[in-house]
């Protein structure tokens, strides 16, 4: 209690804190995003073999989140823990690997960086409160599912799953940032998660029938459930009109710099998730405003 009520008082030590653990954790989030969707792809393998009757041949190598350590993908160089500071060693190195010379992918020290900003805005907008670190954990998941949508257009159910159930199981306390009450009481939440998931899945099929194409994918359902849960029902119009204004904006620039078709498929988790975060840090006062200039308060 002690050291939450001095950081309480200095709040810009707090912030510079949570965005040092941001960085940190944005070096994890890089594995899970590389590793999960090949953990899954084994394991996905390993069940088919088995249910088919098919030779599988398993790996010997034991492939998780912790081990083996990361490597350089070209020379297989192993990364040591001086190479492994977030960001810094990306500049230090020059965006290359130490032992072959050949590029680092921008993505890595982006996806550090992008941690690090969204933890400290959380530490910001929230202070020193229990809330906070729920929040972390919600804006963490947002972005490990991101990378991973953007890599093989999947939202793993080993994320999405959880984050709905610990949204719906936080709602069952009253936490609160600044005299006010973070997240939505288990009423909202439920409802929340149920019209997130119904309200895509509703779209889903009816667009299948329109044009007997598929839009999107259920771990997109999951996505908008988990996000219901955490913000509660009333959030979800936002947080569809932002994902879709969004989309629209960064799939139209994406398309027109790469010279691709429009029948392109873009993965919509990450607006979604981008949606979700931006309903939890300002929902509240962007719905106010609307409101506001609408007349209708």
């Amino acid at each position: 209690m002690e050291l939450l009520d001095v950081l309480t008082r200095n709040q810009p030590v707090f912030i510079g804190l949570v965005f040092l653990l941001g960085l940190m954790v944005g070096s994890f989030l890089n594995v899970v995003i590389y590793r999960l969707p090949e953990m899954l792809e084994r394991n996905w393998k390993a069940q088919c073999a088995e249910l088919t009757g098919g030779e599988h041949v398993q790996p010997t190598d034991r492939f998780n989140l912790i081990v083996p350590r990361s490597r350089c993908p070209k020379c297989g160089h192993q990364i040591t823990a001086i190479e492994n500071i977030p960001v810094i060693s990306y500049l230090v190195l020059g965006g290359k690997c130490s032992a072959c010379r050949s590029g680092i992918p921008m993505r890595y020290p982006l996806v550090e960086l992008v941690t690090g900003v969204l933890s400290a805005a959380i530490a910001w907008q929230m202070g020193a409160h229990m809330s906070t670190l729920f929040a972390l954990v919600f804006t963490w998941s947002l972005v490990a599912l991101s990378g991973i949508d953007l890599d093989t257009k999947l939202l793993p159910d080993a994320i999405t799953l959880p984050l709905l159930w610990l949204g719906l199981l936080v709602s069952l306390s009253v936490l609160k940032a600044n005299g006010q009450p973070v997240f939505p009481p288990l009423a909202d939440a439920v409802i929340g998660a149920a019209a997130g998931y119904l309200s895509l899945w509703s779209v889903y099929h009816l667009f299948r029938i329109i044009t007997g194409k598929e839009g999107m994918g259920y771990g997109d359902f999951k996505l908008l459930a988990a996000i219901g849960a955490w913000l509660g029902w009333q959030y979800l119009p936002l947080t569809i009109v932002l994902s879709a204004l969004v989309g629209a904006i960064v799939g139209g620039i994406a398309l027109a710099m790469s010279g691709k078709r429009s029948q392109t498929p873009i993965p919509f988790g990450p607006f979604l998730a981008a949606a979700g975060w931006i309903s939890l840090m300002w929902g509240e006062n962007i719905m106010s405003a609307y409101l506001s200039f609408s007349g209708l308060r």
